[in-house]
């Protein structure tokens, strides 16, 4: 607590502590989701059995407009990530210093995790546990990380992506919506696949909005707008202060117009439209929101985002009070770390719960099975706290030793990338950026190959060897390059 305090008393006066409030509220509720859905069964061997209980529930569908908040955090990505690269770029660190960085926030608490289910599945394989069973316990356990993938396509693409926005404004999310819809038209008409590539365009599309709602925040705040000519490492101009905010408003009036029409663009789109309502994962439907983003999502953001701009007033000012903002400090420094293992909580749990013979299976829907949901949501939230107490630290001492705050674009942090970044553009410097993004290529990869492989497939390492081999590669390349390896001659 001392500590918290001591932080929360050195908060810098420009700090957007909202934009740290909307981040730890979307992780919350994505884990409270996925626990309250949560369907567990046995199966004719027994042994408990989990899955996604909306299929029973189609009077719930309209909640997932609530419950599907994975877009904020995208939304809050580029609008951190925006803020954290503009900052260092005006302490002098290239972009590849940053994205190094900006990695390691990610891939340490990653790695800890893989590392430890790795591990895990190894010793149940050496004692006999099937390799199936050890795939499967894997599988479940690694389902957050299909979110990580795809937020580690965004953040790379971050420099390019805010030139694009200072160069084109809200045309450059406008063309990514555009692109989306093409995908939703595609596989409509032909095979599903044809959408893949929606789980770029459709999150990037987010993360550009987060993007320009900071550059409108930085105009509308900034009480000494930054001069047009170039800021270090050859970055673009910074537009005048007038223009980034006739670039997207951030008034309550803009925020109640968007709220509304996102609400009935996705009512028609839902309705009259294709789109099936819930905002997330049904098993057995053909058109998922989510998986990939559908136009339907990218509406639904726009409500939320209009929501977010309509409380933005009433919870600044709330956190300008120590008590509640020392909480979202807490928490945002294990929040990965939360969403990473809140699903290994539920399989610790269940496991217990059925090793004492302890585990209620009520039909899904029945009294008992929303009865159930309390005790079961408090008991994980134990088990959980548990986890993060073991593993959190991880994550915070990467947070206290990187780069810039992640809603704060006006300091530049510390780090091991920002001291070491080369100061040429020769072929050392070219080398650096293509072996980070390399590194992030290999984690990309090993991340989705774990996600495409079966939960059934004979895995003894609960993942696949192939991803855990190019996952370590990746993450470890991406570390020796922070610590300066290979920038220095």
């Amino acid at each position: 607590m001392r500590r918290l305090r001591q932080l929360a008393a050195r908060t810098p006066a420009g700090r957007q502590r909202y934009v740290d409030l909307l981040r730890a509220l979307a992780i919350g509720m994505v884990v409270l989701g996925h626990w309250a859905v949560a369907a567990i069964g046995e199966d004719a061997t027994g042994r408990p059995t989990g899955r996604s209980a909306l299929p029973d529930l189609p009077w719930a569908y309209p909640l997932t407009w609530v419950a599907q908040v994975m877009p904020i955090f995208f939304l809050v990505g580029g609008y951190a990530n925006a803020a954290s690269l503009t900052a260092r770029r005006a302490a002098g660190v290239d972009a590849t210093a940053w994205l190094l960085d900006r990695g390691a926030r990610l891939l340490r608490p990653t790695s800890a995790l893989l590392l430890v289910i790795a591990g895990g599945a190894a010793l149940a394989s050496l004692v006999g546990v099937e390799a199936t069973l050890v795939r499967t316990v894997g599988w479940f356990a690694t389902i957050p990380l299909w979110f990580l993938a795809a937020y580690l396509i965004v953040v790379p693409l971050t420099p390019a992506m805010l030139a694009l926005h200072r160069r084109f404004g809200l045309l450059v999310p406008s063309a990514l919506a555009a692109l989306v819809l093409a995908g939703d038209v595609a596989r409509a008409l032909g095979p599903a696949e044809l959408a893949l590539p929606n789980y770029v365009f459709g999150w990037l599309a987010v993360h550009q909005l987060g993007i320009a709602w900071r550059d409108a925040d930085a105009g509308r705040h900034d009480a000494h707008p930054a001069p047009r000519a170039a800021p270090a490492r050859g970055g673009p101009p910074a537009r005048p202060a007038a223009a980034r905010e006739r670039g997207l408003p951030l008034s309550r009036r803009a925020g109640a117009a968007t709220l509304l029409g996102g609400l009935a663009a996705t009512v028609l789109l839902t309705t009259v439209g294709p789109y099936p309502v819930s905002m997330l994962n049904v098993p057995g439907e053909r058109l998922d929101n989510a998986a990939p983003p559908s136009l339907a999502l990218l509406t639904l953001t726009a409500a939320q985002f209009g929501l977010i701009l309509l409380l933005r007033g009433p919870a600044e000012r709330w956190l300008r009070r120590s008590r509640p903002w020392q909480a979202v400090i807490a928490v945002n420094a294990v929040v990965l770390t939360v969403f990473l293992w809140h699903l290994t909580a539920a399989i610790l749990l269940v496991g217990a719960l059925d090793a004492a013979g302890k585990l209620p299976t009520p039909p899904v829907g029945s009294a008992a099975w929303l009865a159930w949901r309390v005790p079961w949501v408090l008991m994980l939230a134990v088990v959980l706290a548990a986890l993060v107490a073991v593993f959190g630290p991880v994550e915070a001492r990467t947070g206290r030793a990187g780069s810039a705050s992640a809603g704060d674009g006006r300091r530049a942090g510390g780090g091991a990338a920002a001291g070491r970044a080369p100061a040429g553009r020769g072929w050392r410097a070219t080398a650096r950026t293509a072996l980070t993004a390399a590194g992030f290529a290999a984690v990309v990869y090993a991340l989705v190959v774990n996600a495409e492989t079966p939960r059934s497939a004979p895995e003894p390492l609960g993942v696949p060897a192939a991803a855990l081999v190019a996952y370590l590669v990746g993450a470890g390349t991406l570390r020796l390059l922070r610590s300066g390896w290979g920038s220095r001659g």
